[in-house]
């Protein structure tokens, strides 16, 4: 393997660990709990694993465990730190027995059913130590959903003599992993099974979950980018950058973006849900921001869009409900059709009067891409849909109409830009290195303990390592019941935007000022080495949610 003397050096970093998690570990249960909403569906579906305690580490006498192998999976899109959670887990294992075993099951979930797996050696896990990307064994997006599944899983665990499983995954895939926890300790196969919470998008948070692991990376990464872009534009004195940001589900991205470069202007889906705008009203919003720029000789400027936007626009929301459940429930008449007219004529005789009107007045690419295949979860692609082109479109019309009224006498010149893949498998910063490493070590302590259906938690992220809090915490709290694919399924609630929070007010009593004047922000490339105030410094947001200065 060639190496970067970068990455030779990263080796070499040993990250950070909660004070409770460098010896022996006393286990303190809070509380039982309850879902977050639909309390008797989901207690019906997870009798075994519903209404389980907060469990907190804290320092204790150090224990003498059995030898135990272990399964990790890692499942979903890529997110920085997911080599650490592995390196975490090992060392966690070996710390409480050094003869316990770790294997990797390969590419995903489908790694464990189709029982395609390697032994992951001391050697193994050196050479990926904080590195970014999943390679080590590969992703996937296979959803275990059914008891062939389960049954395929445990069988392949059995002959591998694994006794625990840890599945590294988003909201979906924590859901699975509970799911499987759920089977597994109801027919007493002997098989536990932990969560640890990836996303680079950070809509997987709650109290006990401060946030998920890449996001910090991942938002550092993109306002690098959009930090170079602004001093571009800042330099040249021209062109409007729209720039489309990861975040499906929600816009922690683009906020926590926007607080480190101070763009001109921030697209927040949640307040666009919020306060019902149409696409017409946040074109009019962009137009109004360009016009005044102008008059300052500023034909220049920033556009932050959240990826999952199409979707929060009212309108548009109704018509991608009625989307989804239309194709799913028609799927076989489509797949009969040879063209995309074809497919579209279909499906504007099925839809409601209103999502009709609204599909037809989308420019041809947007609407076909509408339809374009779903993702596994019976959802729009909306990473497909290029809204930031859509945008640029809406403006230009806009513009031109007021210039030949006299409205407009400025410039305007657009590029766009979509920065996903660039973050997800960057290498992690020093934060999210410790973070994913706790959990990782975090996740061996709750195998040890015997424990099944929580997902490791690492809380009071704002403070020095050695005072982070370590714990587990029961994944059935965390659901509620939505549609998927047509029916009602059990899921993780998604964390969207606050705008009550600290975070979204900070940027909204600074959105104006950031409008009309150049106060861009260059934050730079991630900093591995120096002081800890540049180095370990988490999100804004993550300061700001916790009250830190």
């Amino acid at each position: 393997m060639i190496k970067s003397a970068l990455q030779i050096a990263r080796e070499s970093y040993q990250p950070k660990l909660p004070a409770s998690l460098k010896g022996g570990v006393k286990i303190v249960e809070g509380a039982k709990t309850q879902s977050i909403a639909d309390q008797e569906e989901i207690q019906q579906m997870f009798p075994n694993t519903y209404g389980m305690p907060v469990l907190t580490f804290e320092p204790g006498e150090k224990k003498v465990f059995p030898a135990i192998n272990v399964g990790v999976i890692l499942s979903g899109g890529q997110a920085p730190g997911g080599h650490n959670v592995i390196a975490g887990l090992f060392d966690g294992l070996k710390a409480l027995n050094s003869n316990s075993r770790l294997y990797g099951f390969l590419g995903g979930p489908s790694g464990l059913t189709d029982n395609k797996y390697m032994e992951l050696t001391k050697d193994i896990i050196d050479h990926y130590r904080n590195t970014g990307g999943f390679d080590i064994i590969g992703s996937g997006r296979t959803k275990l959903e059914k008891t062939e599944q389960y049954d395929k899983g445990l069988k392949n665990c059995k002959a591998l003599g694994i006794q625990a499983l840890v599945i590294i995954g988003g909201d979906d895939s924590n859901t699975n992993a509970c799911v499987l926890a759920e089977y597994y300790k109801s027919t007493n196969a002997g098989v536990q099974v932990i969560g640890c919470p990836k996303t680079i998008d950070g809509d997987l948070k709650n109290e006990m979950i401060e946030t998920s692991f890449g996001f910090d990376t991942a938002c550092k990464v993109y306002s690098e980018l959009i930090g170079n872009i602004q001093r571009d534009a800042n330099s040249a004195k021209k062109y409007w950058h729209f720039i489309k940001l990861m975040g499906r589900s929600a816009s922690h991205i683009g906020l926590e973006c926007a607080l480190q470069t101070q763009p001109n202007f921030t697209i927040i889906s949640e307040e666009v849900e919020e306060k019902g705008q149409t696409l017409e009203d946040i074109v009019d919003q962009i137009t109004e921001v360009i016009i005044e720029r102008s008059k300052n000789n500023e034909n220049f400027g920033t556009v932050l869009i959240p990826e999952g936007l199409i979707e929060f626009i009212p309108e548009m929301k109704s018509l991608i409900a009625e989307l989804n459940d239309l194709m799913a429930e028609h799927e076989e008449e489509l797949n009969t059709l040879d063209t995309i007219n074809e497919k579209r004529e279909y499906i504007t005789e099925e839809l409601t009067v209103g999502s009709a009107n609204a599909y037809s007045s989308l420019p041809d690419d947007i609407a076909n891409q509408l339809i374009m295949d779903r993702d596994p979860h019976g959802n729009v692609q909306v990473s497909k849909i290029e809204t930031e082109k859509l945008l640029i479109q809406m403006v230009e019309t806009k513009l031109k109409h007021l210039r030949k009224d006299g409205k407009f006498h400025g410039k305007f010149s657009a590029q766009n830009h979509f920065f996903g893949y660039e973050g997800r498998c960057a290498a992690p910063s020093n934060f999210d290195a410790d973070y994913t490493y706790s959990l990782g070590y975090t996740a061996a302590v709750l195998i040890g303990e015997g424990k099944t259906g929580y997902m490791a938690s690492v809380r009071n992220t704002t403070a020095t390592a050695d005072k982070w809090i370590a714990g587990g915490v029961p994944v059935t709290m965390m659901m509620n019941m939505e549609k998927r694919h047509g029916e009602m399924k059990p899921v993780i609630q998604k964390a969207l935007v606050k705008l009550d929070g600290a975070p979204f007010k900070t940027f909204a009593a600074n959105r104006e000022k950031w409008a009309k004047e150049t106060l861009y922000v260059y934050p730079g490339p991630i900093q591995y080495f120096g002081p800890t105030e540049v180095c370990d410094m988490p999100t804004k947001t993550l300061l700001l949610e916790k009250g830190a200065k």
